[in-house]
């Protein structure tokens, strides 16, 4: 018999005692360039003229807030941390008298070259991707299912984690702070979460993101929905879209 989405849910996120609910990310969403990539976006800064200090506290700080959610992190992530650290030191190194500044090689070129490469690969990908494989070499033409959500001059771009956790902290800094959150397995349940997610999007066929946060909810509520999210996400049972005009990030049921 075949699994269902449910049954699939429940086989990955079943009841787990006496330890804390993690999400494991297990390569199936972004990696440590894409999280570099997402902070020299969102601060507009020229990849070539990187402000490192600012870039390498906002990514410590994103790899702590994962952390402080469960969200268990590959190692990739934290060599990365490592890296930015080292450059950081470097940058802030003072010039000796009789030193020219920017003599030697600039330490950020460290991490712009393998940005730059990885940029143009994911590019590549992205195009790729856009069309289904049929065989070798073989590509269907570019669906048009969802065309009648957008109008002619509307924009819709995927989202991917680092967009899905900058909204989800806005949602979180609307609550008042409780103390922390224990995620066990006694307490919570993201397979529930899960399930009551799927029944929603199996009746709606989509949900913009702020619509699966009630206003009623609590702090431990709205992280395991978003932990729920992150499962999801992982079972291939939504694909999450973002409409770049109004910001807006909807969830689609596949």
């Amino acid at each position: 018999m075949t699994p269902t989405p449910r049954d699939k849910a429940a086989g990955q996120s079943g009841n787990r005692r006496d330890m804390l609910y993690k999400v494991r990310l297990d390569g199936v969403f972004e990696g440590p360039m894409d999280l570099l990539i997402h902070l020299i976006r969102k601060n507009e800064v020229d990849i070539y003229d990187i402000p490192i200090a600012l870039i390498t506290d906002q990514y410590l700080a994103y790899l702590e807030w994962m952390q402080a959610m469960n969200v268990d992190l590959a190692g990739d992530f934290l060599i990365m941390a490592a890296t930015l650290a080292q450059i950081k030191s470097k940058m802030l190194l003072p010039v000796h008298e009789g030193e020219v500044e920017g003599e030697d090689e600039d330490p950020r070129a460290a991490i712009t070259g393998p940005l730059l490469e990885y940029l143009h690969m994911k590019s590549a990908a992205e195009l790729l991707s856009e069309r289904d494989l049929l065989g070798h070499e073989t590509f269907a033409r570019k669906s048009d299912t969802d065309s009648y959500l957008q109008e002619e001059d509307d924009e819709i771009i995927k989202v991917g984690l680092f967009e899905l956790i900058d909204a989800f902290q806005r949602i979180l800094a609307n609550v008042t702070p409780e103390e922390k959150v224990e995620l066990s397995a006694d307490t919570i349940s993201v397979k529930d979460k899960i399930s009551e997610m799927v029944d929603i999007l199996e009746e709606k066929g989509s949900v913009t993101f702020d619509e699966l946060f009630s206003s009623a909810a609590d702090r431990s509520e709205i992280i395991v929905t978003f932990l729920a999210l992150l499962e999801m996400v992982k079972l291939c049972l939504v694909r999450i879209t973002q409409h770049v005009q109004t910001g807006i990030i909807r969830l689609f049921y596949q």
